[in-house]
């Protein structure tokens, strides 16, 4: 995977490459340290549970639609939300990265096999598309994550439930190596939801981590298709990362792009470094290991925030927590 710098202002290397189910559930379960599960839904209300309402998302998100989605603002910290240690609770630990099985890509789903020979982002990144329940079409990044399933996204997870009072998005879908309105693998649309309990009841900075099982297109599942990072928890907290995703100060989000750099202890349990990618950054991977030929490595971290002065984004720190998520959710299917 090659690619062509291009620098903004940030104290990091920046630049753009060239080139089932649970029931739905809106308010927060007992278990504050846990995570809940949702079916993914319908604007309109129903459950995409069907061919038919795969496909009605797919109809949604027109090149008009996905033109006017606006970045989403990053979350306000809410007041009262005690600070937790970035500690690790575990040993060291890491899953696999896997490529794209080559009778899948060759055969994509829906996508367009010259477009995506010719351009060279990373192929596990892409954007997100949905709707919030609160009102209007908005935009995140994410990243495939290879699990068992072979269908598993992981994002930031304001990017899949709005947090504390709010509701799980809707009309979700993912678009790997999306570029200038071009879906060159085609869209794979959301089927479950999985995020911590406590961002939905408190919006939890340390815990704004969202997992989503997506659904097979034309029978291909997402990991086979594109290939798929793998997961990294408990590392210490100055790590090498490539940071990637669509912040719309670069090529107005619609071109991917990175930042490469040390991490930091932010404190709050999380931890930070100055891309100064600004909203549609959200929910991109933190790569360590990143392979520039194969564009994957092990993802340990996601954009959470970035501030408002000295363009500082956040992640939250994954610990022994995020790996339980990845358990729970990496092999529903």
């Amino acid at each position: 995977m090659r690619s062509a710098l291009r620098l903004i202002t940030t104290t990091a290397t920046a630049g753009v490459l060239a080139a089932a189910m649970a029931s739905a559930a809106n308010a927060a379960p007992a278990n504050p340290g846990g995570t809940s599960a949702s079916t993914a839904r319908l604007t309109g209300g129903g459950a995409v549970t069907s061919a038919a309402a795969v496909e009605q998302v797919s109809k949604y998100w027109t090149a008009a639609r996905m033109k006017a989605a606006r970045p989403v603002p990053e979350p306000k910290a809410p007041a009262g939300v005690p600070a937790v240690a970035a500690t690790a609770t575990g040993n060291p630990g890491s899953s696999p990265s896997a490529a794209a099985i080559a009778s899948a890509a060759n055969k994509l789903a829906g996508g367009d096999a010259k477009l995506a020979a010719s351009i060279t982002e990373s192929k596990v990144v892409g954007k997100v598309f949905f709707h919030k329940p609160s009102g209007g079409d908005w935009v995140c990044s994410a990243s495939a994550l290879n699990s068992p399933s072979k269908q598993l996204v992981i994002t930031a997870g304001h990017c899949v439930h709005e947090g504390k009072g709010g509701k799980w998005m809707t009309n979700w879908t993912f678009v790997p190596r999306y570029r200038n309105g071009s879906r060159p693998f085609g869209t794979f649309a959301a089927k479950q939801f999985r995020t911590f309990n406590t961002w939905i009841s408190s919006s939890a900075y340390n815990r704004d981590v969202g997992m989503v099982t997506t659904w097979p297109l034309n029978g291909r599942k997402l990991v086979n298709v594109v290939g798929g990072n793998g997961l990294s928890w408990n590392y210490p907290k100055n790590v090498a990362v490539t940071v990637l995703g669509y912040p719309k100060n670069f090529s107005s989000g619609q071109i991917q792009a990175w930042c490469k750099g040390t991490t930091r202890d932010a404190g709050g349990g999380r931890i930070a470094l100055n891309c100064n990618f600004q909203p549609g950054s959200s929910g991109g991977p933190w790569i360590r290991n990143f392979d520039n030929t194969t564009g994957r490595g092990q993802t340990n971290g996601v954009t959470s925030t970035i501030s408002t002065t000295g363009g500082v984004n956040k992640s939250p720190y994954f610990d022994t927590a995020v790996k339980n998520m990845f358990d729970a959710q990496g092999s529903v299917t």
